[in-house]
């Protein structure tokens, strides 16, 4: 019996995802983001004040890459961290800048997703958010 790589669902997952990742971050370069920063600063907006785990597991990204990204984006004025109630963690928030830069950022953002419908096709684009939500939740 032969196995057909070509169906392998991780290497296709590795591939769209690394075509997304270069279409949606061409569209932030100019603006100094990757697509991952992009995504954290909207998870920030949407989720205030989280702690650096709670928005890691949001993103379903490791503590150190996360740190990492929040880390440029503080360093940039876009964020701003506090310390937690106890331990070690930290209580992140947009600054003014990073709220004035996800506003001038989010229609490069719409255009994006059109693309992928247009891509795709609606009905197709729908089911693949659904077929992503449900692997990720796995």
């Amino acid at each position: 019996m032969d196995d057909d790589f070509d169906e392998c669902l991780v290497l296709n997952t590795r591939m769209a995802a690394r075509t997304m990742t270069r279409l949606y971050g061409r569209r932030l370069r100019p603006y100094g983001l990757t697509a991952e920063q992009f995504s954290l600063l909207v998870s920030i907006r949407k989720n205030k004040r989280r702690s650096v785990s709670e928005l890691a597991q949001n993103l379903g990204m490791d503590r150190t890459t996360l740190s990492r990204n929040l880390n440029l984006l503080e360093s940039k004025g876009l964020v701003g961290c506090d310390p937690a109630g106890k331990g070690n963690g930290r209580l992140c928030q947009l600054t003014g800048a990073g709220q004035a830069l996800l506003d001038e950022l989010v229609p490069h953002w719409r255009a994006a997703q059109e693309e992928m419908k247009r891509l795709l096709g609606p009905s197709e684009f729908n089911e693949t958010i659904i077929a992503l939500r449900k692997l990720a939740q796995f």
